[in-house]
């Protein structure tokens, strides 16, 4: 099936509306922007940008839609959610295909990034049956506590290009259980696959009468849809993935008025190999966590803690790999690829500037540290992995820079380890790989790692939805997708009914009149 048709039947034509309430596309004379493979800077398609006017449009029809959606029964809009995820899985090829060609990810990943969406649909559906309070005990007589949970209203949704589309999903099928209605605004970079995801699903909303206003797509820039969108005081919930500096400037802005958030930032991921780990098992981990999506996931693996005793060992085997790696770079839809283009320019000259200012301070690069030029790589987006000696106090290892480099730290105990691992402003993911039931153990414990995600003998990517996900510190402290998450997207009420023909006051108080 040729390019065209994969977009055909995702519903992507040569110039898109940007501005959708589920299944109506509204009219805008907004900016036409275009979007480029990063694969080879080629025109996929352009979009006709949503304008203050749409937006004002597409909040009216949520705040109309969200009396009438928190009304249906959980398990209900639990229906819609488990339909969507059908939906997904009959275009799982087409809008993976499409991942990859907006973002540059490997196509193994684009489809694991839609399986992705389909296993939170199923989670969510489940869900839908469980949004359960708890019953307490009251000290007066007659009388019973419980809490339980409501629909929030609407929950502003803020998504980065790195996961397109799967980040959509872990919020929006959650929120829609909740009784929530979600005014969605994709990356610039990556609008195409939110356009995708609002056509396969729109089908599912037609046939099941689903209010218009619930599922809600606005594709605009941040001169147009920025702090306005994040100051209004009819979105009660920012659900928000992106950079440390951008969710603080969100952060200060919502907080103002009271607002929630839910912040899932910057990661500076580090993987602690023990001179007691199994390094086969390590070693891939390690490669997979570094590499993997050029380096732009949350997750990726930025920092390697490496037990003296077994630091040349361990440095000698990354090399190895890295180099069979460095052999398999290019165009993300050929099978023998496993790295493809970074996502622009501007991510480019992050891994440069990131690798001169390393070397700097005093690092040694000891692998990679270029651009890949030629007719294959005439994007001008493809970097190699890079390998760099470096100390964890370096200025430029205590930031995130979302590339495709392993910074490696050595340690003489187990206690030297964990304190380098939590020893940057960031707080997001963390594993430590060891046949040790002690460290292990010291590792998840309260005096271990700080982060909201620790491992043992798994690396810090590739973590499932059944898991709360999110971190602490300059990773913003929200969580999302699985567990409990569901809370963060409804509010919470205590309640206590007095069924006596008394009125007695807590804590035995008299007040007699």
């Amino acid at each position: 099936m040729s390019k065209n048709d994969l977009l055909e039947l995702l519903g992507i034509s040569e110039i898109n509306k940007g501005v959708c309430t589920g299944t109506t596309w509204l009219e805008s004379d907004g900016l036409i922007t275009e979007s480029r493979s990063p694969i080879d800077g080629s025109l996929i398609a352009k979009v006709r940008n949503g304008s203050v006017a749409e937006y004002e449009m597409v909040i009216a029809k949520a705040q109309e839609a969200f009396p009438e959606w928190r009304k249906w029964p959980a398990p209900r809009r639990g229906e819609i959610v488990r339909q969507i995820g059908e939906a997904l899985r009959e275009r799982k090829a087409e809008l993976g295909y499409l991942v990859t060609l907006e973002m540059g990810k490997i196509y193994q990943e684009g489809l694991g990034e839609v399986q992705e969406m389909i296993d939170i649909c199923d989670f969510a559906v489940g869900q839908s049956r469980l949004l359960n309070g708890i019953t307490m005990h009251s000290e007066r007589i007659d009388h019973r506590m419980y809490d339980q949970y409501h629909p929030l209203g609407i929950v502003g949704l803020i998504t980065s290009f790195n996961f397109p589309v799967a980040v959509w999903a872990w919020n929006s099928m959650i929120a829609a259980i909740a009784g929530d209605v979600v005014v969605w605004k994709p990356s610039s970079k990556t609008p195409l696959t939110a356009i995708a995801v609002q056509n396969i699903i729109e089908g599912v909303l037609k046939r099941n009468a689903v209010p218009e206003g619930v599922f809600n797509l606005m594709v605009a820039g941040s001169s147009v849809l920025g702090d306005n969108f994040v100051a209004d005081r009819r979105i009660p919930l920012f659900s928000v993935t992106g950079s440390t500096a951008v969710g603080k400037h969100i952060s200060e802005i919502v907080g103002r008025r009271l607002g929630k958030t839910i912040m899932e930032l910057g990661g500076n991921n580090a993987v602690i190999i023990s001179d007691k780990a199994n390094l086969e098992m390590a070693l891939k981990s390690v490669v997979f966590g570094a590499v993997g999506t050029a380096g732009q996931r949350c997750t990726s693996t930025r920092r390697l803690i490496i037990h003296e005793s077994i630091y040349e060992t361990v440095k000698e085997k990354l090399i190895t790999a890295y180099q069979s790696v460095s052999g398999k770079i290019g165009n993300p839809f050929d099978e023998d690829v496993l790295v493809g283009p970074m996502i622009d320019q501007k991510a480019v000259d992050a891994y440069k500037n990131a690798i001169s200012r390393v070397q700097e301070e005093g690092g040694k690069v000891i692998f990679g540290g270029k651009v890949l030029e030629g007719e294959a790589f005439s994007s001008g987006l493809y970097a190699v992995p890079s390998l760099i000696e470096a100390e964890n106090h370096y200025h430029i290892v205590q930031e995130e820079t979302f590339a495709p480099i392993l910074y490696l730290i050595r340690y003489k105990t187990i206690e030297e380890a964990i304190a380098i691992n939590n020893n940057v402003p960031q707080g997001l993911s963390s594993s430590i790989f060891t046949d040790s039931l002690s460290e292990s153990e010291k590792f998840l414990s309260e005096a271990g790692s700080d982060c909201g995600i620790a491992n043992v003998n798994i690396g810090t990517s590739g973590a499932e939805i059944g898991g709360a996900f999110g971190g602490e510190k300059d990773t913003g402290g929200g969580r999302e997708s699985g567990s409990d998450s569901w809370k963060m997207y409804m509010r919470r009420q205590t309640n206590t009914i007095n069924y006596s023909h008394e009125l007695p006051l807590a804590q035995g108080i008299r007040f007699g009149f």
